[in-house]
Protein backbone atom coordinates (compact mmCIF):
# COMPACT_ATOMS: atom_id res chain seq x y z
CA UNK A 1 0.00 0.00 0.00
CA UNK A 2 1.26 3.62 -0.76
CA UNK A 3 -0.18 6.14 1.63
CA UNK A 4 0.62 9.94 1.15
CA UNK A 5 1.66 11.66 4.17
CA UNK A 6 2.07 15.76 4.43
CA UNK A 7 4.41 17.09 7.01
CA UNK A 8 3.63 20.20 8.53
CA UNK A 9 6.60 20.70 11.46
CA UNK A 10 6.02 24.06 12.16
CA UNK A 11 7.25 26.34 15.01
CA UNK A 12 9.66 25.37 17.81
CA UNK A 13 9.76 21.86 18.98
CA UNK A 14 7.42 20.98 16.11
CA UNK A 15 10.60 20.14 13.55
CA UNK A 16 11.92 17.83 16.23
CA UNK A 17 8.94 15.78 17.39
CA UNK A 18 7.87 15.23 13.56
CA UNK A 19 11.26 13.74 12.92
CA UNK A 20 10.91 11.64 16.14
CA UNK A 21 7.54 10.50 14.30
CA UNK A 22 8.36 9.70 11.37
CA UNK A 23 11.38 7.98 12.29
CA UNK A 24 8.69 5.45 14.19
CA UNK A 25 6.73 5.48 10.62
CA UNK A 26 9.59 4.42 8.77
CA UNK A 27 9.85 2.00 10.90
CA UNK A 28 6.41 0.35 10.42
CA UNK A 29 6.62 0.29 6.78
CA UNK A 30 9.96 -1.50 6.58
CA UNK A 31 7.94 -4.09 9.04
CA UNK A 32 4.73 -4.59 6.54
CA UNK A 33 3.94 -3.83 2.77
CA UNK A 34 3.60 0.29 3.39
CA UNK A 35 5.15 3.00 0.92
CA UNK A 36 5.30 6.20 2.95
CA UNK A 37 5.56 9.23 0.41
CA UNK A 38 6.44 12.06 3.17
CA UNK A 39 6.60 15.66 1.77
CA UNK A 40 6.97 18.55 4.24
CA UNK A 41 5.03 21.83 4.05
CA UNK A 42 5.22 25.49 6.09
CA UNK A 43 2.35 26.37 8.33
CA UNK A 44 2.02 28.76 11.61
CA UNK A 45 5.27 31.37 12.41
CA UNK A 46 8.02 30.00 9.55
CA UNK A 47 4.79 30.38 7.03
CA UNK A 48 4.03 33.71 8.11
CA UNK A 49 8.27 34.65 7.47
CA UNK A 50 8.59 33.29 4.26
CA UNK A 51 4.85 33.90 2.88
CA UNK A 52 3.21 36.56 4.93
CA UNK A 53 0.68 34.00 5.88
CA UNK A 54 0.22 31.26 8.30
CA UNK A 55 -1.51 28.78 5.69
CA UNK A 56 -0.46 29.33 2.09
CA UNK A 57 -2.41 27.86 -0.33
CA UNK A 58 -0.09 25.29 -1.26
CA UNK A 59 0.00 23.93 2.17
CA UNK A 60 -3.55 23.92 2.21
CA UNK A 61 -4.03 21.81 -1.02
CA UNK A 62 -0.95 19.51 -0.15
CA UNK A 63 -3.23 18.46 2.95
CA UNK A 64 -6.81 17.64 0.52
CA UNK A 65 -4.46 15.68 -1.48
CA UNK A 66 -3.17 13.22 1.25
CA UNK A 67 -4.61 10.39 2.55
CA UNK A 68 -3.48 11.90 6.26
CA UNK A 69 -1.73 15.08 7.70
CA UNK A 70 1.04 14.82 10.41
CA UNK A 71 1.57 18.32 12.81
CA UNK A 72 3.88 19.79 15.73
CA UNK A 73 3.20 22.54 16.86
CA UNK A 74 2.37 26.67 15.75
CA UNK A 75 3.19 29.54 17.33
CA UNK A 76 5.94 31.34 19.46
CA UNK A 77 7.32 34.60 21.06
CA UNK A 78 8.06 35.73 17.54
CA UNK A 79 4.53 36.37 16.40
CA UNK A 80 2.80 36.80 19.69
CA UNK A 81 1.87 40.44 19.60
CA UNK A 82 -1.98 40.62 20.16
CA UNK A 83 -2.73 43.36 17.33
CA UNK A 84 -0.87 41.75 14.79
CA UNK A 85 -3.44 40.98 11.55
CA UNK A 86 -1.34 37.72 11.16
CA UNK A 87 -0.86 35.05 13.63
CA UNK A 88 0.46 31.64 13.59
CA UNK A 89 -2.75 30.12 15.36
CA UNK A 90 -4.93 31.25 12.48
CA UNK A 91 -3.00 28.46 10.22
CA UNK A 92 -4.10 25.88 11.98
CA UNK A 93 -7.79 27.01 12.55
CA UNK A 94 -7.54 27.66 8.72
CA UNK A 95 -6.19 23.89 8.13
CA UNK A 96 -9.13 22.80 10.69
CA UNK A 97 -11.81 24.71 8.81
CA UNK A 98 -10.16 23.68 5.42
CA UNK A 99 -10.49 20.36 5.79
CA UNK A 100 -13.68 20.49 7.50
CA UNK A 101 -12.11 18.11 10.29
CA UNK A 102 -15.24 19.22 12.76
CA UNK A 103 -14.26 15.96 15.50
CA UNK A 104 -11.13 15.75 17.58
CA UNK A 105 -10.18 12.61 19.25
CA UNK A 106 -7.70 12.87 22.85
CA UNK A 107 -7.30 9.68 24.27
CA UNK A 108 -6.44 10.07 28.00
CA UNK A 109 -5.01 7.27 29.79
CA UNK A 110 -1.94 7.15 32.39
CA UNK A 111 0.43 4.84 32.16
CA UNK A 112 1.07 3.22 35.29
CA UNK A 113 5.03 3.54 35.33
CA UNK A 114 4.53 7.72 35.19
CA UNK A 115 1.18 7.99 37.60
CA UNK A 116 3.91 9.66 40.21
CA UNK A 117 5.06 12.49 37.19
CA UNK A 118 1.32 13.28 37.96
CA UNK A 119 0.30 16.42 39.99
CA UNK A 120 -2.80 14.18 41.26
CA UNK A 121 -2.22 11.36 44.04
CA UNK A 122 -2.02 8.48 42.51
CA UNK A 123 -5.07 6.98 43.82
CA UNK A 124 -7.08 9.55 41.94
CA UNK A 125 -5.44 8.18 38.79
CA UNK A 126 -6.60 4.33 39.09
CA UNK A 127 -8.54 2.98 36.24
CA UNK A 128 -8.33 6.49 34.55
CA UNK A 129 -9.15 5.96 30.88
CA UNK A 130 -11.01 8.44 28.71
CA UNK A 131 -11.20 10.01 25.47
CA UNK A 132 -12.66 13.78 24.54
CA UNK A 133 -14.19 14.30 21.37
CA UNK A 134 -14.22 17.90 21.22
CA UNK A 135 -16.11 19.63 18.39
CA UNK A 136 -13.66 21.55 16.29
CA UNK A 137 -14.93 24.38 13.49
CA UNK A 138 -17.59 25.66 15.07
CA UNK A 139 -18.61 27.46 18.58
CA UNK A 140 -16.58 31.00 19.72
CA UNK A 141 -13.67 30.65 17.46
CA UNK A 142 -15.65 31.14 13.96
CA UNK A 143 -18.52 32.51 15.01
CA UNK A 144 -19.59 35.82 13.53
CA UNK A 145 -19.51 38.38 13.66
CA UNK A 146 -15.80 39.22 15.35
CA UNK A 147 -15.22 42.28 15.91
CA UNK A 148 -13.24 45.64 17.76
CA UNK A 149 -15.89 48.68 17.29
CA UNK A 150 -16.85 51.93 19.76
CA UNK A 151 -19.67 51.28 21.54
CA UNK A 152 -21.08 54.07 23.65
CA UNK A 153 -18.07 55.72 23.61
CA UNK A 154 -15.45 52.93 24.32
CA UNK A 155 -13.36 50.41 22.37
CA UNK A 156 -15.57 47.22 22.80
CA UNK A 157 -14.69 43.86 20.87
CA UNK A 158 -16.87 41.35 19.77
CA UNK A 159 -16.59 37.48 19.39
CA UNK A 160 -19.65 34.88 18.46
CA UNK A 161 -20.34 31.88 19.87
CA UNK A 162 -22.74 29.87 17.69
CA UNK A 163 -23.96 26.51 16.85
CA UNK A 164 -26.42 25.00 14.30
CA UNK A 165 -27.93 21.83 14.85
CA UNK A 166 -26.38 20.00 12.23
CA UNK A 167 -22.92 20.61 13.34
CA UNK A 168 -24.18 19.20 16.76
CA UNK A 169 -25.75 16.57 15.57
CA UNK A 170 -22.29 14.89 13.25
CA UNK A 171 -19.99 15.32 16.42
CA UNK A 172 -22.26 13.70 18.50
CA UNK A 173 -22.62 11.01 16.42
CA UNK A 174 -19.22 10.55 16.25
CA UNK A 175 -18.96 10.95 20.11
CA UNK A 176 -21.76 8.28 20.19
CA UNK A 177 -20.13 5.70 17.89
CA UNK A 178 -17.10 5.70 19.95
CA UNK A 179 -18.71 5.21 23.15
CA UNK A 180 -20.11 2.21 21.66
CA UNK A 181 -16.97 0.82 21.61
CA UNK A 182 -15.84 1.37 24.48
CA UNK A 183 -17.55 1.20 27.73
CA UNK A 184 -20.91 2.76 26.72
CA UNK A 185 -21.31 5.91 28.72
CA UNK A 186 -21.22 9.70 26.90
CA UNK A 187 -20.85 12.70 29.11
CA UNK A 188 -21.70 16.04 27.47
CA UNK A 189 -20.27 18.88 28.38
CA UNK A 190 -21.81 22.30 28.18
CA UNK A 191 -23.14 25.47 30.00
CA UNK A 192 -26.76 25.13 29.37
CA UNK A 193 -27.83 27.25 32.52
CA UNK A 194 -26.40 30.36 31.07
CA UNK A 195 -26.27 29.77 27.03
CA UNK A 196 -28.17 29.84 24.47
CA UNK A 197 -26.34 27.67 22.20
CA UNK A 198 -25.64 25.08 25.11
CA UNK A 199 -29.33 24.61 25.86
CA UNK A 200 -29.51 23.72 22.03
CA UNK A 201 -26.22 21.88 22.64
CA UNK A 202 -28.10 19.84 24.75
CA UNK A 203 -31.45 19.15 23.32
CA UNK A 204 -29.94 18.31 20.38
CA UNK A 205 -27.28 15.95 21.89
CA UNK A 206 -30.71 14.12 23.95
CA UNK A 207 -32.13 13.58 20.62
CA UNK A 208 -29.09 11.96 19.12
CA UNK A 209 -28.86 10.03 22.10
CA UNK A 210 -32.28 8.23 21.23
CA UNK A 211 -30.20 5.97 18.10
CA UNK A 212 -28.44 4.89 20.72
CA UNK A 213 -30.47 2.88 23.41
CA UNK A 214 -27.36 1.44 24.41
CA UNK A 215 -25.08 4.13 25.46
CA UNK A 216 -25.92 5.54 29.12
CA UNK A 217 -25.84 9.51 28.51
CA UNK A 218 -25.28 12.32 31.02
CA UNK A 219 -25.30 15.77 31.35
CA UNK A 220 -23.16 18.02 33.09
CA UNK A 221 -22.49 21.75 33.37
CA UNK A 222 -18.39 23.18 31.96
CA UNK A 223 -17.56 24.11 35.31
CA UNK A 224 -18.52 21.03 36.97
CA UNK A 225 -17.14 18.91 34.37
CA UNK A 226 -13.98 20.86 35.21
CA UNK A 227 -13.74 19.86 38.88
CA UNK A 228 -14.58 16.49 38.48
CA UNK A 229 -11.39 15.88 35.93
CA UNK A 230 -9.66 16.32 39.15
CA UNK A 231 -11.64 15.07 41.78
CA UNK A 232 -13.19 11.58 39.99
CA UNK A 233 -11.16 11.24 36.39
CA UNK A 234 -12.49 7.56 36.49
CA UNK A 235 -15.64 8.12 36.22
CA UNK A 236 -15.64 9.41 32.20
CA UNK A 237 -15.62 7.16 29.31
CA UNK A 238 -16.29 9.32 26.80
CA UNK A 239 -16.22 13.20 26.95
CA UNK A 240 -18.48 15.64 24.38
CA UNK A 241 -18.20 19.18 24.37
CA UNK A 242 -17.77 22.45 22.22
CA UNK A 243 -15.02 23.89 20.91
CA UNK A 244 -14.12 26.58 23.93
CA UNK A 245 -14.28 24.18 26.04
CA UNK A 246 -12.62 21.31 24.54
CA UNK A 247 -9.71 22.97 24.06
CA UNK A 248 -9.47 23.92 28.06
CA UNK A 249 -10.64 20.78 29.47
CA UNK A 250 -8.18 18.64 27.10
CA UNK A 251 -5.29 20.73 28.65
CA UNK A 252 -6.76 20.25 32.24
CA UNK A 253 -7.21 15.99 31.54
CA UNK A 254 -3.57 16.20 30.05
CA UNK A 255 -1.74 16.57 33.36
CA UNK A 256 -3.53 13.13 34.17
CA UNK A 257 -0.98 11.33 32.28
CA UNK A 258 1.99 13.21 33.99
CA UNK A 259 2.64 15.79 30.53
CA UNK A 260 1.19 17.29 28.24
CA UNK A 261 4.52 15.56 25.93
CA UNK A 262 2.15 12.15 26.41
CA UNK A 263 -0.46 13.28 24.55
CA UNK A 264 -1.70 12.61 21.28
CA UNK A 265 -4.71 14.04 19.34
CA UNK A 266 -6.74 13.15 16.12
CA UNK A 267 -9.05 15.94 14.37
CA UNK A 268 -11.03 13.98 11.89
CA UNK A 269 -14.10 14.86 9.08
CA UNK A 270 -16.42 13.32 7.41
CA UNK A 271 -14.00 13.36 4.13
CA UNK A 272 -12.22 10.30 2.84
CA UNK A 273 -9.01 9.90 1.63
CA UNK A 274 -8.43 7.31 -1.86
CA UNK A 275 -7.70 4.62 0.63
CA UNK A 276 -11.32 4.85 1.37
CA UNK A 277 -10.46 6.18 5.25
CA UNK A 278 -10.66 9.08 7.67
CA UNK A 279 -8.60 11.96 5.98
CA UNK A 280 -7.39 13.32 9.14
CA UNK A 281 -4.64 15.29 11.14
CA UNK A 282 -3.08 14.10 13.68
CA UNK A 283 -0.95 16.05 15.95
CA UNK A 284 0.41 16.23 19.84
CA UNK A 285 -2.04 18.78 22.16
CA UNK A 286 1.49 20.29 23.65
CA UNK A 287 2.49 23.96 22.35
CA UNK A 288 5.72 25.23 20.10
CA UNK A 289 7.43 24.96 23.90
CA UNK A 290 9.64 28.05 22.56
CA UNK A 291 11.93 27.89 25.81
CA UNK A 292 13.73 24.42 24.92
CA UNK A 293 13.21 24.53 21.03
CA UNK A 294 16.68 23.36 19.23
CA UNK A 295 17.87 21.79 22.78
CA UNK A 296 16.85 18.22 21.27
CA UNK A 297 15.26 17.28 25.03
CA UNK A 298 11.59 17.62 23.68
CA UNK A 299 9.40 14.56 24.49
CA UNK A 300 8.01 13.20 20.94
CA UNK A 301 5.94 10.50 22.81
CA UNK A 302 2.63 13.05 21.81
CA UNK A 303 3.71 12.79 18.26
CA UNK A 304 4.66 9.29 18.05
CA UNK A 305 1.28 8.18 19.71
CA UNK A 306 -0.10 10.96 17.09
CA UNK A 307 1.18 8.97 14.44
CA UNK A 308 -0.17 5.58 15.79
CA UNK A 309 -3.73 7.24 15.60
CA UNK A 310 -2.60 8.13 12.33
CA UNK A 311 -2.13 4.37 10.97
CA UNK A 312 -5.45 3.35 13.01
CA UNK A 313 -8.00 6.01 11.66
CA UNK A 314 -6.86 7.11 8.21
CA UNK A 315 -4.50 3.86 7.31
CA UNK A 316 -6.20 1.26 8.80
CA UNK A 317 -3.11 -0.63 9.95
CA UNK A 318 -5.18 -1.11 13.35
CA UNK A 319 -2.16 -3.53 14.31
CA UNK A 320 0.61 -1.65 13.21
CA UNK A 321 -0.34 1.34 15.51
CA UNK A 322 -0.95 -0.95 18.71
CA UNK A 323 2.77 -2.27 17.71
CA UNK A 324 3.90 1.77 18.15
CA UNK A 325 1.47 1.98 21.32
CA UNK A 326 3.53 -1.21 22.77
CA UNK A 327 6.71 0.22 22.48
CA UNK A 328 5.84 3.26 24.14
CA UNK A 329 4.43 1.50 26.84
CA UNK A 330 7.52 -0.83 27.26
CA UNK A 331 9.73 2.22 27.47
CA UNK A 332 7.73 3.72 30.20
CA UNK A 333 7.45 1.14 31.70
CA UNK A 334 10.93 0.08 31.72
CA UNK A 335 11.69 3.56 32.88
CA UNK A 336 12.90 5.21 29.86
CA UNK A 337 12.31 9.50 30.61
CA UNK A 338 12.44 12.21 29.29
CA UNK A 339 12.95 15.72 31.21
CA UNK A 340 9.08 16.73 31.35
CA UNK A 341 8.19 13.25 33.28
CA UNK A 342 11.43 12.20 34.90
CA UNK A 343 11.52 12.28 38.80
CA UNK A 344 14.08 13.52 40.80
CA UNK A 345 17.47 10.76 40.47
CA UNK A 346 15.95 9.19 37.38
CA UNK A 347 17.93 9.44 34.28
CA UNK A 348 16.84 11.74 31.50
CA UNK A 349 16.97 11.10 27.40
CA UNK A 350 16.95 13.69 24.82
CA UNK A 351 14.79 13.18 22.51
CA UNK A 352 16.83 11.19 19.88
CA UNK A 353 17.65 8.57 22.61
CA UNK A 354 13.98 8.18 23.96
CA UNK A 355 13.22 7.72 20.28
CA UNK A 356 15.90 4.84 19.57
CA UNK A 357 14.81 3.00 22.48
CA UNK A 358 10.80 3.40 21.34
CA UNK A 359 12.18 1.70 18.13
CA UNK A 360 14.39 -0.91 19.75
CA UNK A 361 10.96 -2.02 21.12
CA UNK A 362 8.95 -1.72 18.07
Amino acid sequence: MDAYIALLPGDGIGPEVVEAACAVLDAVAQGCELVLHCETYPIGGQAIDAYGTALPDTTLHACLAADAVLLGAVGGPKWDDPTASVRPEQGLLGLRKGLDLFANLRPVQPHPALLGSSPLRPERLQGVDLVVVRELTGGIYFGQPRLRRTFEGQEQAVDTMSYTVNEIERVARVAFELARQRRKKLTSVDKANVLECSRLWRQTVTRISQEYPDIQLEHILVDAASMFLITRPASFDVILTENMFGDILTDEASVLSGSMGNMPSASLGSAYNRLGKARGLYEPIHGSAPDIAGQGIANPIGTILSAAMLLRHSLGLEMQAQQIEGAVSKALANGYRTGDIAQPGEHRLDTRQITGVILDYL
